[in-house]
């Protein structure tokens, strides 16, 4: 015969897992989102465990509770920014019927990215000032760029398929080209614009930088037909 459970007291406390996990959760978030802030700001050296628990408005001891250390916590940071490119990457809409227009578009994204997310460039900047030594521990860094990869693979292969791109050019070769147009640009502009006696941060300089690296790479990936490929839409086409 079974033996039956004994009743619940009155009034006793339920468990509530559910609650201290989230709340868990969201402690774990606000010390993330404050330590890459403070990380970009001061760097990997000046980003101390105390400016970021201040920041979180926690505690010294939750950092070392979630992430283990301070460098555990640098690559947590990186492999955020990471998922978050990857997870834009991945919302692109893309005609791979029009490989032109698609090619385009992946273009804009990338500088755009770059362009609207400065906190990414400075956490780049920072950890190869490290040679990549932190990010180089991760386990899923690596995984990050095969949505870029395989987006500009499927642009490439359908431009190829209507005799427009060129077979011979790498989607990781093309994707370091865009990239280091958008990286360079915004994270040199400062200085850049200072060697150059112009500014290189006001949308007229942006807008005329973008239309340069698309005519480039589409330069780059033509396959000698170009009186076929139709010029890239304007941004103002695209808003319409």
């Amino acid at each position: 015969m079974p033996t039956a459970k004994p009743a619940r007291k009155k009034g006793a406390p339920t468990r509530r897992t559910g609650v201290r996990e989230a709340a868990a959760q969201a402690t774990r978030d606000a010390i993330l989102r404050a330590a890459t802030k403070v990380f970009a700001r001061y760097g990997y050296d000046g980003g101390s465990v105390e400016k970021i628990s201040k920041a979180a408005n926690s505690y010294d001891r939750m950092i070392y509770y979630y992430f283990g250390s301070k460098e555990g916590l640098f690559i947590a940071v990186l492999e955020d920014t990471y998922r978050r490119m990857d997870e834009a990457e991945a919302a692109i809409d893309l005609d791979f019927a029009k490989p032109v227009e698609a090619l385009t578009a992946f273009i804009r994204f990338v500088l755009n990215y770059y362009r609207r997310n400065p906190e990414f460039v400075t956490l780049l900047n920072t950890e190869n000032l490290h040679k990549g030594k932190h990010i180089a521990k991760s386990m899923r860094a690596r995984e990050y760029s095969s949505q870029a990869l395989g987006l500009l693979g499927q642009v490439m292969a359908a431009g190829a398929e209507q005799g427009l791109f060129r077979r011979d050019v790498a989607a990781r070769d093309l994707y370091l080209l865009i990239a280091s147009t958008g990286y360079f640009y915004m994270s040199n502009r400062y200085t850049l614009s200072a060697f150059m006696g112009e500014s290189l941060d006001n949308p007229d300089a942006i807008a005329h930088w973008e239309d340069f690296v698309i005519e480039s790479v589409l330069r780059t990936v033509d396959a000698g037909n170009a009186e076929d490929i139709p010029p890239p839409p304007s941004n103002a086409q695209i808003e319409a």
